[in-house]
């Protein structure tokens, strides 16, 4: 039989297939030295979220984006000199597997001091074939963070007084740390709606609306904007009404809506009401000359003031615009102001700092401590002042060197606008807690009289104990405060230095 040949033509195709196979392999699948393929050959893709950031000295910002390649991604640099930012993500070396997805969001807090701007952040990718993708991400120092703030507004609940023409002294003003843009001005009852347009970061608005004279209720809206659309809301109701008989009234010793508004509690200061219409007002007068007036409402001079009768001195008027000071000719001595707002009477007179009695049952500063009210005596230095935490930790109070009744914290608090504040006045002890000598408030939120709340007191003094609250104001402005405390009144302020 006739040996069978091989078919030539398959074994020529067999060989080409084997080939162009081999070139396939080594265009798409070569392995380097370290086991890494090639895919596509191609660079990196870096997709970022933005590529400009706004943020502001001390915030945290991130630099976030997606990176993607085929290969597999082999580190991924951050640079930036101005802020001493060259990080270096290398994820050969904090993967087991190669990683071609990567989603990047790195955190990055300027210093509070930082003072530069309009920086460019560098990103760099490496793949495994040494191919590299850069892109740039723009960072500036004006992001907008904080929301409008009313520095200056209408109370809560005001009254206007019922007059022949009856209008609302409307004031007040508006900040935005970065760029106002507008506050928007609405009364719905009379249709009233205006748009007060910024100028720079502020808007200060003093103008008078009128309202119909007859007794009724409107409400009041201001909405303050910024230009990064931040929105903050103060709402008032206005009641037009003949003179009410009011239940809250204080004492102003400052001359400028912006002194009303600039401190965290205590001015104008909180009085007494007596009976319908009248009002008792005690006041330690330090410097002769002091000028005073009674308002209604706390934040402004209007719409009602209570002063001096231009035309009577003997007199009140409520009219903000022509009502004068009472003026305190006499230093370092108590006030006691009683008047009427139906009758608009008034009457003043003065007693001695040693007649004013406090309910400290101690001599500030001392060392021979009565420590449990039973005659004994233990060595401990007596003293009280700030507190935030427990009596270990009090700031100790400076006594006036003129008036004991009055105290005083040496060196200024530093607040920050937001904050919200914690403490109450206590005395020190050496081993926690010991409600000695302590005072809390009637409000926490908004304090306004600081109550006796020790285990002892003076023997003199015959006033309850008040509650329990710890003082919890709301910082509105950052900046250095001083804090003052007459134990006589009860009456404590936070002003700016």
């Amino acid at each position: 039989m006739k040996k069978k040949q091989p078919n030539v033509l398959l074994r020529g195709r067999l060989i080409i297939s084997l080939l162009c196979a081999s070139a396939v392999i080594a265009f798409t699948g070569c392995k380097d030295d370290d086991g890494f393929s090639n895919v596509d050959g191609l660079a990196p893709v870096i997709n970022l979220e933005t590529e400009h950031v706004q943020t502001e000295a001390g915030r945290e910002f991130t630099i976030a984006g997606t990176i993607e390649d085929n290969d597999g991604i082999g580190s991924i640099r951050l640079q930036c000199a101005e802020l001493a930012l060259d990080k270096t993500i290398d994820l050969l070396a904090l993967r087991d597997t190669l990683v071609y997805n990567y989603e990047l969001a790195y955190k990055f807090t300027t210093d509070k001091t930082f003072t530069g701007d309009n920086l460019t952040v560098k990103i760099t990718v490496t793949d495994v074939g040494e191919r590299t993708t850069e892109k740039t991400l723009r960072i500036t120092m004006d992001g907008d963070f904080t929301a409008p703030l009313f520095t200056a507004s209408p109370d809560a609940a005001i009254t206007v007084l019922l007059k022949e023409t009856t209008a609302l002294k409307l004031r007040f003003t508006a900040e935005d740390d970065k760029a106002l843009a507008y506050v928007d001005i609405a009364i719905p009852e009379i249709d009233y709606s205006h748009r007060a347009t910024a100028t720079g970061k502020t808007v200060n608005f003093n103008e008078a609306i009128s309202l119909p004279s007859e007794v009724a209720t409107y409400h009041l809206t201001l909405t303050a904007v910024d230009k990064a659309d931040s929105i903050t809301e103060k709402t008032c109701v206005i009641t037009v009404s003949e003179m009410p008989d009011f239940e809250k009234m204080y004492l102003a010793d400052v001359a400028t809506v912006d002194e009303l508004n600039s401190d965290v509690f205590g001015v104008p200061m909180r009085i007494e009401r007596t009976a319908a219409y009248q009002y008792k007002a005690n006041y330690y007068c330090q410097r002769a000359g002091t000028e005073i007036r009674f308002l209604p409402q706390k934040s402004d001079f209007s719409p009602i003031c209570f002063g001096l009768d231009p035309n009577d001195n003997t007199k009140l008027t409520d009219d903000p615009e022509v009502a004068e000071p009472i003026v305190l000719t006499e230093a370092n001595v108590y006030y006691e102001i009683t008047f009427d707002v139906m009758a608009s009477t008034y009457n003043s007179s003065t007693y001695s700092i040693a007649e004013a009695i406090d309910p400290v049952p101690h001599e500030f500063g001392s060392n021979n401590l009565d420590t449990w009210g039973d005659g004994g005596s233990w060595l401990q230095e007596f003293y009280f002042g700030y507190m935030t935490s427990g009596p270990k930790e009090v700031t100790r109070f400076t006594q006036d060197a003129t008036n004991p009744h009055f105290y005083y914290l040496a060196a200024p608090l530093s607040l920050t606008a937001g904050e919200q504040m914690n403490f109450v006045i206590h005395n020190w002890h050496h081993d926690g807690w010991w409600n000695y000598c302590t005072w809390r408030v009637d409000n926490s939120e908004e304090p306004e009289i600081f109550n006796y709340y020790g285990n002892y007191k003076n023997p003199a003094w015959t006033k309850p104990n008040g509650a329990d609250n710890w003082a919890k104001p709301t910082v509105m402005q950052t900046g250095a405060y001083k804090l003052y405390f007459d134990a006589h009144l009860g009456r404590g302020k936070l002003v700016r230095e």
